[in-house]
């Protein structure tokens, strides 16, 4: 689904963002992000794009997952995911591709001089929400293994063991990675990022 360059030369990105529907197309202009998704098609000079955030987006069928969000001033949000459905039960992964596309576009935004908000992760309402419910779900789990502990009930506590080290990890890297912020077009930040 990806083609690094197009006939023209300009870097270009395309995924399925669901399994029945037309794939969607980026290609990167001189000064403009153009996009097509079946017989929608559109244009955006890179001056007019306000807000770009940067996350990471898990799904249930893809636990590393990219998600970046461009709000042009007109038209709709336009949503470019690191990964493509390739069949029922099977994501596609392109984080090289994703990563080189994403950076140059921040760049070329950067670069051409608008107002445009770059930022990282969860909107912050929801981001500290989520780490409150976060900690306390971690702490009633510790509370349990306790408990367990308390009545010699060993197989219970070490089942609630594992699946606290399980959740802690997971949910971890999620708020390690989503956590608010603004960043550089010139320099994104690794977290929001697949690894090279």
């Amino acid at each position: 689904m990806m083609d690094p360059e197009n006939a023209d030369g300009d870097p270009s990105y395309a995924y399925k963002s669901s399994l029945m529907g037309a794939p969607f197309e980026f290609r990167l202009a001189v000064d403009a992000i153009e996009w097509r998704k079946g017989s929608y098609a559109g244009r955006t000079p890179y001056g007019r794009i306000r807000r770009i955030r940067l996350s990471f987006r898990p799904i249930t069928m893809q636990n590393y997952r990219f998600l970046t969000e461009v709000w042009p001033a007109e038209g709709p949000k336009l949503q470019i995911a690191s990964s493509s459905w390739k069949s029922v039960f099977e994501h596609e992964r392109f984080d090289a591709a994703y990563r080189t596309f994403v950076t140059e576009l921040a760049r070329r935004v950067g670069a051409a001089g608008g107002q445009t908000s770059f930022d990282t992760g969860s909107p912050v309402l929801l981001y500290w929400l989520g780490v409150v419910v976060f900690i306390g779900a971690s702490l009633a789990l510790a509370a349990l293994i306790v408990r367990a502990v308390q009545e010699a009930a060993w197989s219970g506590a070490a089942f609630i063991a594992a699946f606290l080290g399980l959740f802690l990890w997971q949910a971890g890297a999620f708020f390690h990675r989503n956590r608010p912020g603004k960043f550089d077009p010139a320099a994104v930040p690794p977290q929001v990022l697949p690894r090279p």
